[in-house]
């Protein structure tokens, strides 16, 4: 399933999609498996997949712990891969979340083609700058793959232009300046970045992150926006729950919250 199929299903619906972020790895390898088809069995459209890495700048504290968590535990590429493989079917296209230097370690191509054999839908590259993307751009074109690049409120609006234009899938709208989070109210800049997006390119949609952890607030976004983004909330689930069980229906319950905030009229 592709991530465009998801947005033209949710503009049918007249609603944004719901995509959601878990990092794969944690608490383990099935455990992420198992939290993730949670997900998208309580209304998450898209699903973002993290790659566990040890730079990561865009990362905020509940993110991290979780990253760091993975890798202590052995995390690798090809368990992030191997992730993807196992919800690829679950009803949901699997977008990658990853830091370049991961792919660029891999091998482009290589790694375009293994996400495609497992699978996946794209990438999302928040490190990666459109102008610096040919190789990738090359890959994803080879492979059938989505690229979504990032624009914030500090964007130029040939800059938005420009990164609308290389990207496949959506546009990331980072809300607020700064790293991932949960925020107890949703960002003042975030519609005004969205209707400068739709004005550079209408013809992509566009979906903001970065401070979205309840159903309230996914209203909010989603009467605004084309997609509306969760991570850190989510994963808050899971670092909060006493056992992976709990952690698991901690994530399909606020999930479903979410799932129900996009569909509020």
């Amino acid at each position: 399933m592709s991530v465009s199929v998801a947005f033209e299903k949710a503009r049918a619906e007249g609603r944004s999609a719901l995509i959601g972020y878990l990092p794969a790895g944690f608490p383990t390898v099935p455990g992420a498996i198992d939290a993730i088809k949670a997900m998208i069995d309580n209304g998450v459209d898209i699903v973002e997949v993290g790659l566990p890495y040890s730079d990561p700048v865009m990362d905020g504290p509940v993110i991290q712990r979780a990253t760091e968590a993975a890798l202590a535990g052995g995390f690798r590429v090809a368990d992030g891969l191997r992730t993807v493989e196992a919800v690829a079917a679950a009803g949901a296209p699997i977008l990658v979340m990853t830091y370049w230097n991961l792919v660029e370690r891999h091998g482009v191509d290589r790694f375009a083609a293994d996400l495609a054999a497992a699978g996946g839908a794209g990438l999302i590259t928040p490190d990666l700058i459109p102008d610096e993307s040919a190789p990738w751009l090359a890959a994803s074109d080879a492979h059938g793959l989505d690229r979504v690049f990032l624009v914030s409120p500090s964007s130029t609006d040939a800059r938005i232009a420009m990164t609308a234009g290389k990207c496949r899938g959506f546009v990331y709208a980072t809300s607020v300046m700064g790293v991932t989070g949960a925020r107890s109210s949703t960002s003042s800049a975030a519609p005004a970045l969205v209707e400068r997006v739709r004005r550079a390119d209408p013809s992509v949609p566009v979906a903001v992150g970065l401070g979205v952890s309840n159903g309230d607030q996914a209203a909010e976004v989603g009467a605004f926006a084309d997609g509306v983004i969760v991570g850190s909330a989510l994963v808050r689930c899971l670092l909060d729950a006493a056992t992976p069980a709990e952690g698991v229906a901690a994530v399909a319950a606020l999930s479903a919250d979410l799932a129900e905030g996009v569909r509020r009229r």
